[in-house]
């Protein structure tokens, strides 16, 4: 596959994770939204806010790359506090989703429109700084993080949905193999930057 083939299949995964999103969450009620998975972890209406609240923080580290190489962007004001406490003050367990929905269709769309206009946007990067030091990130690796980052989380989604109608129908909650379905569900075992051989920890896992 060449570059811009290549290019065009990773922006059409990006572009289509709203759409995934919104389906995984199709015709919940608030109840289902809202279920604790049996070993602990976010609930479906948690995972929706995180998703979008990556997303758009992500969206500025595009931006920077695609304006100025030689700023630095850097996510301390996060890494100081744990994950659950961002939850906390942002309040994902009581926020409706349809805002952060439109938000997160928002978002996608105008980085799809800015990387239009800015012919060598692909390969433009940003200095993004960690607790190690600092480290280059091109916008294709932001984009195909994103792009990852929705995937993971909606098979996350769909395994807590696997679980509570299994608890209706009062049957066993593991799959065929003997595992758990919701191995994934807990928030350690998000979506590791690792995946794009980055020593990057992860921002917004």
């Amino acid at each position: 596959m060449g570059l811009e083939a290549d290019q065009q299949s990773l922006l059409s995964r990006y572009l289509q994770g709203p759409a995934l999103l919104e389906q995984a969450v199709a015709d919940l009620r608030d109840a289902d939204l809202d279920a604790s998975p049996s070993q602990g972890g976010w609930t479906i209406r948690q995972i929706v806010h995180h998703v979008v609240d990556g997303d758009d923080l992500w969206k500025i580290g595009i931006k920077a790359a695609l304006g100025n190489e030689e700023g630095e962007f850097s996510f301390e004001w996060y890494w100081q506090l744990p994950q659950d406490t961002w939850a906390d003050r942002w309040g994902y367990a009581h926020r409706a989703l349809d805002v952060s929905l439109a938000l997160f269709r928002a978002t996608r769309a105008h980085i799809a429109q800015l990387l239009e206009q800015v012919p060598d946007g692909w390969s433009r990067s940003v200095s993004v700084r960690t607790p190690q030091g600092t480290e280059r990130l091109s916008v294709r690796a932001v984009v195909e993080m994103q792009a990852n980052h929705v995937a993971h989380h909606v098979e996350r989604i769909a395994a807590i949905r696997a679980e509570r109608v299994s608890r209706e129908l009062g049957a066993d909650v593991s799959d065929s193999s003997g595992g758990d379905v919701l191995s994934a569900s807990k928030p350690e075992a998000d979506f590791p930057l690792s995946a794009l051989h980055s020593p990057l920890p992860a921002l917004i896992d």
